[in-house]
């Protein structure tokens, strides 16, 4: 843990408006009565409130409680402080741009939140989804839930019933929150033989008792189905079992007794490890398919994906209608973390909010105080998404906030807010 102030290779464009945003939201003065104190820590301790308008319908706010820097030892215990909290406000009814989610090169690799806001020509954004991070992943990058990008599923939602998706409109800056569902299948279109898809953009798992196979259609335990896509990497994930590569018409260009290709604009594929590598080959044959892809909500209903929605993947909801509905839970990822929240205010405004954490000049919040903290600042319904030293908030490529860790971290994703109306060619 560090007390001392973080240096980051940043442009001196971007070291210019860093410099701007810190003399913009110096703390200046009380909260006032409009804006009730965050519960957090003892009633006591002293709460200043800045913003700025950065757009049409946009503003950002910095809230400071607490004065005093925390012993290093009692970060996770103090009552006293010190929370750093960013707010990120957009207003559906007088903005004139909107809400997206990106990616960078590909799904698969990691980018900074900074250079996702820059590279998107976005105005401002903070880290999204959960993802699999781990530096020695070869795909760290890949989403661990729902990666809906501009009306493309790239990433489907998990069975973890902890899992709880934002999803954006981008036409109308409309947002909505809850655990989704998906299936997939796969038809043989003149045969009518299926088999059931598992993953989306996810590497296969080969079996361990047939990890030694280099024939998969020899083994019996089952193992994975999965689509792929060209946004997923430069080349598909390489190992034991087979491949079928469809045209953009769903029709079978080649298949191959091992995984790992090139795939080219149009193209998908089909993996399959253990013994489902024999059902793949038996249903694709040389024909054509037809791929089916649904989304369901916490009712049953279907959720069209259409161009202009994004969707990201949080571990939570914090608030629904108005009440606090985190669970009881204990760990380190109960404890006092950074936090990034998603959320909605009863009047459609949408918040974007980023605590600081583990350390002295911010110790973050546990996930009771997260869901409180939502409350507080009016948030009807509100997800926790990825944090840690993944929390960042990044307004025209340089950070407002202060990350955790020695440096930025790269992220799998971004949700961005792009000063302009949404086109269905890109963000």
């Amino acid at each position: 843990m560090t007390t001392t102030p973080y240096r980051f290779g940043l442009s001196r464009a971007a070291a210019a408006t860093l410099a701007a945003l810190a003399l913009l939201l110096a703390p200046t003065g009380q909260a006032t009565a409009a804006d009730p104190a965050l519960p957090l820590g003892d009633a006591d301790l002293a709460e200043t409130r800045t913003s700025q308008t950065l757009a049409d319908g946009v503003t950002l706010t910095r809230i400071g409680r607490g004065t005093e820097p925390a012993p290093a030892d009692q970060i996770n215990t103090t009552t006293r402080g010190p929370w750093v909290v960013n707010l990120l406000t957009i207003d559906p009814r007088r903005t004139r741009g909107h809400l997206a989610a990106t990616y960078g090169p590909d799904l698969a690799r990691t980018e900074r939140t900074t250079d996702l806001v820059r590279t998107s020509g976005a105005l401002a954004g903070v880290d999204a989804s959960f993802f699999t991070f781990t530096a020695s992943a070869q795909y760290p990058g890949d989403p661990v839930g729902l990666g809906l990008y501009g009306g493309r599923l790239l990433s489907e939602p998990t069975g973890d019933p902890a899992e709880a998706d934002f999803v954006v409109d981008a036409r109308s800056n409309r947002a909505v929150m809850g655990k989704l569902s998906w299936s997939g299948s796969v038809q043989n279109r003149q045969t009518a033989a299926s088999l059931p898809l598992e993953f989306l953009n996810h590497p296969p798992v080969v079996p361990a008792a047939c990890a030694t196979l280099t024939d998969q259609t020899e083994c019996s335990e089952p193992g994975d189905v999965v689509r792929f896509t060209p946004e997923f990497a430069e080349a598909t994930p390489s190992g034991a079992g087979v491949e079928v590569v469809l045209d953009r018409r769903g029709c079978v260009v080649r298949t191959s007794t091992s995984r790992g290709t090139t795939l080219t604009d149009g193209q998908t594929s089909l993996q399959a490890t253990g013994r489902d590598t024999a059902a793949l080959l038996e249903v694709a044959g040389q024909g054509c398919l037809r791929i089916a892809s649904a989304l369901t909500d916490e009712q049953g209903e279907k959720l069209a994906v259409r161009p202009g929605l994004f969707g990201v993947n949080g571990r939570y909801r914090l608030t629904a209608d108005g009440q606090i509905v985190v669970p009881p839970g204990s760990g380190s990822f109960f404890a006092r973390n950074p936090r990034t929240i998603a959320g909605t205010t009863r009047d459609g405004r949408i918040v974007l909010a980023t605590i600081d954490g583990r350390m002295t000049s911010s110790v973050g919040t546990t996930m009771d105080e997260t869901a409180a903290v939502a409350h507080a600042l009016g948030l009807r319904d509100a997800v926790n998404l990825d944090g840690g030293g993944s929390t960042t908030m990044s307004v025209e490529g340089a950070l407002v906030n202060r990350p955790s860790g020695t440096a930025e971290r790269p992220v799998g994703d971004a949700l961005v807010f792009i000063d302009g109306a949404y086109h269905a060619s890109g963000n």
